[in-house]
């Protein structure tokens, strides 16, 4: 939605390049879960595989299939044009899962994952106008993953000091100064920064892990700001609109 509103292009194929995009994300979920059974089974034995809900096979054969389905859903909704951004992104997502995550390349592959998922609702109209928005959302994930990456054996106070400094840096590049984008920028910056500040004062692993739920379920609010930012504030109110959906499903199922 935020690609397509920066690139003038919110409209009937926006839908299928969303639907898309959740493919691709739930793809990486369960190649995440496949890729870290082993791990889990040590430090997070309540994760599906571990815990024996899912197994392996099962887990590859989903992110397999959703990762075709994302890819084929992009085709059909957008054409060659978007072929081009979702064959890269998953083989990001992948790159991410198998590869990246535990080196110090994985924030950025992550970050590049989510900016060219913000490329992909763009690839209809003029991509090059997204690109502020996509490079915002990708800053915004970076902070997420290396604050992922803490999760269990908790962080130091300088991380999320520095952290909490490019969610500032986020926010005022989303907020622009247009009242519905500059207020739903403000909303991402206190759910997300505050969480932040709590870890500041207590890095423990308990909340770090809150402080990574607040940015992914944060997310909705700064895409419905840069989506108002680009001249589109019902449709900006209506993805920011998901984020206390987010939370409230949260409690029900992590999202990390």
């Amino acid at each position: 939605m935020a690609g397509a509103a920066a690139a003038g292009d919110l409209g009937p194929r926006t839908a299928g390049l969303a639907a898309a995009s959740v493919c691709l994300y739930w793809s990486g979920m369960a190649a995440n879960d496949w890729a870290d059974r082993e791990l889990d089974a040590v430090e997070r034995p309540e994760r599906p595989i571990p815990s024996g809900r899912v197994s392996p096979g099962q887990a590859v054969g989903i992110a397999a299939g959703l990762t075709a389905a994302g890819v084929a859903l992009a085709a059909l909704a957008g054409g060659r044009r978007a072929l081009a951004v979702a064959l890269p992104l998953a083989g990001a997502v992948w790159a991410y899962d198998l590869k990246a995550k535990n080196t110090p390349a994985g924030p950025a592959v992550m970050a590049a994952c989510r900016g060219l998922d913000v490329l992909l609702g763009a690839s209809g109209g003029r991509v090059a106008r997204a690109l502020p928005a996509a490079l915002t959302v990708a800053a915004h994930t970076y902070t997420v993953t290396e604050l992922s990456r803490r999760e269990v054996s908790g962080a130091g106070r300088t991380l999320p000091a520095a952290t909490l400094a490019g969610t500032a840096g986020v926010a005022v590049a989303a907020g622009g100064r247009r009242v519905t984008s500059g207020a739903l920028a403000v909303w991402y910056a206190a759910a997300y920064g505050g969480a932040q500040v709590r870890v500041a004062a207590d890095p423990s692993a308990a909340m770090v892990r809150a402080a990574v739920g607040a940015g992914i379920t944060g997310l909705p609010s700064l895409q419905g700001a840069l989506t108002a930012r680009a001249g589109q504030p019902l449709a900006g109110l209506a993805v920011a609109a998901i984020a206390p959906l987010a939370r409230v499903l949260a409690r029900k199922v992590s999202p990390t």
